[in-house]
């Protein structure tokens, strides 16, 4: 099928060059009127005419230099449209499983090459509306771009979400079939079928298997020389997290999801955030984060896979399931502290039955009950 020609916008870089460009060519044309007396018929001699020359190249490239060493204007409304003073999404990191098999200094040797103050934004557990709509919304309003490491039943009841994830720029990585509870102590066959069907999942929801990238995220954090062998085999990054928010915990307020993700992105200096996009106080919380991020001097990083992808897959119309209410809520039996993996987290997804106002634990008609880790 032909596709249309897409309209191509012109970047600031690139009006510069061509201002340095014109502006030479004015500044030569004028210079050898200068040297050269009008309506003379006396030709320069060789020696004359290469000093000329010569100081005319030299403007010229002074000024062309001038005009790209002015560099890209920091809150030009180009960069991030409808908002000068957004958060943005600073640069682009490009990583292979070869380079890096397990990431993440909660958990692992090695995390990403960061520099100081950047914070590279990711979320677990989703798709679920309309949390996961608002926080796209939010992110879109900031041009901040995320990672997302989707969970396979999820992807399967929400392939119109988890595409819509993909065609706004975010990197997609998966996060097992159904998020079962102490990953750490399945076989090896169960650890099989939730990585390699939660990709599957998330392949056919997003209707292109090059558009998911090759990292997986252990559900719960919970790792096992099992799991930690089987990923490495398949070829695929581990992500483990720098800091964490608690915005999985039950009653956690949006600022207190805030103020801790700051906290800790103060302490290390930079580092992978682990957050959700299936909570209300994670929704509610990131407007204010992605402020409190610029403001603190936090550039964001996006990580994106080696090797080609689609520029975008095509959409798909919502399900019903994606018009109905849905309050994920989170237990837990004590506080985190500065270690999440210390304490069990168990996250339900909510439904409101609208004539008696009580809830049910079930992703929708056609997802089977189950309780997870928060994680």
């Amino acid at each position: 099928m032909i596709q249309p020609i897409q309209p191509r916008t012109v970047s600031p870089g690139a009006l510069r060059l061509m201002a340095a460009f014109i502006g030479s060519v004015c500044i030569n044309v004028q210079f050898y009127r200068f040297v050269r007396p009008p309506h003379s018929e006396i030709a320069p001699t060789g020696a004359e005419w290469v000093g000329v020359r010569g100081r005319m190249r030299f403007i010229g490239t002074l000024f062309f230099f001038l005009a790209v060493a002015s560099g890209p204007a920091s809150a030009s409304p180009d960069a991030c449209p409808g908002n000068p003073d957004a958060l943005g999404t600073s640069r682009v990191l490009t990583i292979s499983p070869s380079e890096f098999s397990q990431i993440g200094s909660m958990q692992y040797k090695q995390t990403l090459p960061l520099n100081d103050h950047e914070v590279v934004i990711t979320f677990d557990d989703g798709p679920l509306p309309p949390y996961t709509n608002i926080i796209l919304d939010t992110l879109a309003s900031q041009c901040v771009k995320a990672t997302y490491f989707l969970v396979g039943q999820m992807a399967h009841a929400y392939p119109s979400v988890v595409r819509r994830i993909y065609n706004e720029g975010h990197t997609i990585g998966t996060h097992s079939q159904d998020h079962p509870l102490a990953f750490q102590r399945l076989s090896l066959q169960r650890v099989e079928y939730e990585v390699d069907d939660g990709i599957g999942s998330v392949d056919s929801a997003i209707g292109d298997a090059k558009a998911v990238a090759p990292f997986f995220r252990i559900p719960g954090l919970g790792r096992s020389k099992t799991a930690d062998d089987f990923l490495a085999s398949q070829s695929l990054v581990t992500w483990s997290a720098d800091v964490v928010a608690d915005d999985w915990f039950r009653h956690i307020s949006a600022q207190t999801i805030v103020q801790r993700a700051l906290q800790r992105l103060e302490a290390k200096g930079r580092g992978i955030l682990l957050l959700h996009d299936i909570h209300p106080a994670t929704a509610m919380a990131l407007p204010t984060l992605l402020k409190e991020l610029k403001a603190h001097g936090f550039h964001v990083v996006q990580v994106v896979p080696a090797g080609d992808r689609p520029k975008s897959v095509p959409e798909l119309m919502a399900s019903p399931a994606t018009d109905r209410g849905a309050w994920p809520t989170v237990l837990t039996s004590a506080h985190s502290g500065d270690n999440a993996m210390t304490t069990r987290r168990y996250h339900r997804i909510k439904r409101v039955d609208a004539s008696k106002r009580r809830s049910a634990a079930v992703f929708s008609d056609a997802i089977p009950r189950r309780s997870k880790r928060g994680i």
